[in-house]
């Protein structure tokens, strides 16, 4: 089992911040699955355009750029 980057008790805030009664264990594991896949690949869209500009650092708006394929932002 792969070990994940993001801690399972910020999933459960974030669930009952969007109004979550009640949050289960495998809902609040689906969504940091969910999470992770959309952040790995952000993370390396951005990482891309940062290279492609020539730069070795990421910058936030390289950040912001890659996440523009995720349109509900």
């Amino acid at each position: 089992m792969k070990s994940s980057e993001l801690g399972l008790s910020a999933m459960y805030r974030i669930l009952k911040k969007a109004g979550a009664e009640r949050v289960s264990d495998e809902s609040a594991d689906e969504l940091r699955r969910i999470v992770e896949e959309m952040a790995d690949v952000i993370a390396k869209n951005a990482v891309d355009m940062a290279s492609h500009a020539g730069r070795k650092t990421v910058k936030g708006e390289d950040v912001k750029l890659a996440s523009k394929s995720f349109s509900k932002f």
